[in-house]
């Protein structure tokens, strides 16, 4: 979803406390990427300080076991003997400290190194936004990085680090994509998802429960070729096959850094240990990008007067929206509908009431003065983005000596070093929100705004907004936009809804059992 960071989309998601809510807000895409091979003039928002440190500089803890037979067992901890999220927090228990050193899958043979100096907290994690401090240049994966024979032999923008000359290019490319087509979100967005609902709705009443997720795909996939492109994909070659197309794409690029459920002797060899092969997805590959390059024909003439080559360009944007766009839909909708869904009737009802007089006030149709009229909305969406980043890790190599500082200690990391951020943790730092584990939907009303500094999705604050000279997602108000809209999509419609949730490789799977058409 950013230019320099996972894409939601395609990796497992934090479970974090069933708590529901408990009652207490900005917009301007999902990330774009786009390629390789000018400089960058913007000078870089600094967020690290470059003052001398204020607390004890420590040695930072932790270590890498042998070579290779350290990274094998690390490995084998975080995906079969602890799982992830114990996998960080028993070593911060051991060490006493948010920042310490491991390694992080896949390592051999996929990763040459696999070593990282990790921070979860939420005053060390932003130096991974300071490009001054950090190198992102082939990193978006992590300590590896996918065949460019899956992007049409590119460096797409997630990999460029902004001192790489295409880098602004390829950047400026997707901000003229989003500028050019703002006007067709909103109306396209509405007509993409009311025919979500009524399809839901039809498919309920019928069976008793329905399932969101696939044709929550086919939604997010439709909305976005008529909005990017002003063509329906499931109307041409493609028919229907696009999200199942791209989340086969998307899974030989992510493969060696997640885990689909298969016992340990199964799973390492096949995709933790080596590649899968990308002559094995070249066919599939080739059906999106034929519908890019037949629907994006005047975006690509814009890309050849910007100097970018069309087919560059091409695979570019076929990243840029199945990779980063799609692929945070196919994630973030669920968790909207998980965590709003627990919460219960209280906060629908209030949603419900607040998005309808708002409309009602406004004529009835959905704006963006409309949206920004909407504080409950606006903070139980921000509420979904802090307790279920859809990018959940970060990646950046040290330019050079610094430092760094947690809550307790400071301490140096050496040129040439990987520094790993795992962010659901830095974004439930207890010392920075209160019951960090609970989804609180009005956390951001009013004076709580001041927090929305430390909701950190978007590879950069909340409060920040992405340049040519940064990596924050090109689109990250337009994620922001589409979140709303489905909220306020839901809650025109509804007055209530009930869910069941499991788990899955990609996120919640969202299981529909009820829904109360508005009575108001």
């Amino acid at each position: 979803m950013t230019s320099s960071s996972l894409p939601s989309a395609f990796l497992p998601t934090l479970q974090s406390s069933d708590k529901p809510f408990k009652r207490r807000s900005s917009v301007a895409p999902i990330t774009a990427s786009v390629s390789e091979k000018s400089s960058v003039s913007n000078s870089p928002v600094s967020i690290s300080s470059s003052e001398p440190p204020k607390l004890p500089i420590r040695k930072i803890p932790g270590d890498y076991g042998l070579p290779f037979f350290g990274a094998i067992k690390d490995r084998l901890d975080y995906f079969y003997n602890q799982g992830r999220d114990e996998f960080f927090k028993s070593r911060v228990q051991k060490y006493q400290s948010t920042v310490y050193r491991v390694n992080m899958p896949p390592g051999p043979f996929i990763s040459s190194n696999s070593k990282v100096v990790i921070v979860l907290d939420g005053k060390s994690f932003p130096v991974l936004f300071d490009v001054t401090k950090v190198e992102k240049k082939d990193l978006f994966t992590g300590t590896y990085m996918p065949s460019t024979d899956l992007t049409g032999g590119y460096r797409v923008l997630s990999y460029l680090d902004p001192s790489e000359p295409k880098h602004a290019q390829l950047k400026q490319f997707l901000f003229y994509l989003l500028k050019s087509r703002r006007d067709y979100v909103i109306p396209e967005f509405a007509a993409s998802y009311n025919q979500l609902f009524d399809g839901l709705e039809k498919d309920l009443a019928s069976k008793g429960k329905v399932s969101f997720n696939d044709p929550g795909d086919q939604a997010a996939f439709s909305f976005l070729g008529k909005c990017y492109f002003g063509v329906n994909p499931v109307d041409g070659k493609l028919g229907t096959d696009g999200p199942s197309l791209i989340t086969k794409w998307v899974g030989f690029q992510l493969a060696p850094i997640l885990s689909v459920g298969l016992p340990a002797f199964i799973e390492e060899p096949l995709i933790h240990t080596f590649r899968l092969p990308a002559f094995l997805n070249k066919k599939d590959y080739g059906r999106l990008y034929d519908f890019f390059s037949s629907s994006a024909g005047s975006l690509l003439d814009e890309a050849e007067k910007m100097g970018i080559a069309r087919e560059e360009a091409c695979h570019n944007l076929l990243f840029a929206t199945c990779f980063n766009t799609f692929g945070g839909m196919k994630i973030f909708f669920p968790s909207i509908l998980k965590w709003i869904g627990r919460a219960g009737m209280k906060l629908h009802t209030e949603l419900a009431q607040e998005i309808r007089s708002v409309l009602k006030a406004n004529g009835g149709e959905i704006t963006m003065a409309a949206l920004e009229q909407m504080p409950l909305m606006k903070s139980a969406v921000y509420e979904a983005f802090r307790i279920d980043p859809p990018v959940p890790t970060q990646y950046g190599k040290a330019k050079r000596d610094i430092i760094i500082e947690s809550h307790d200690a400071a301490f140096e990391i050496k040129e040439g070093e990987m520094i790993f951020g795992f962010q659901p943790f830095a974004t439930k730092d207890p010392k920075i929100f209160d019951r960090p584990e609970e989804y609180v939907a009005d956390r951001f009303v009013g004076d709580g705004e001041k927090l929305l500094q430390h909701v950190l999705w978007s590879n950069g604050p909340e409060t920040e907004h992405p340049t040519i000279g940064n990596k924050q997602c090109a689109g990250k108000d337009f994620v922001v936009l589409m979140s709303r809209l489905f909220v306020v999509e839901i809650f025109r419609r509804y007055d209530s809804f009930e869910i069941e949730i499991a788990t899955s490789a990609l996120g919640a799977s969202v299981t529909i059992t009820s829904l109360k058409r508005a009575t108001f």
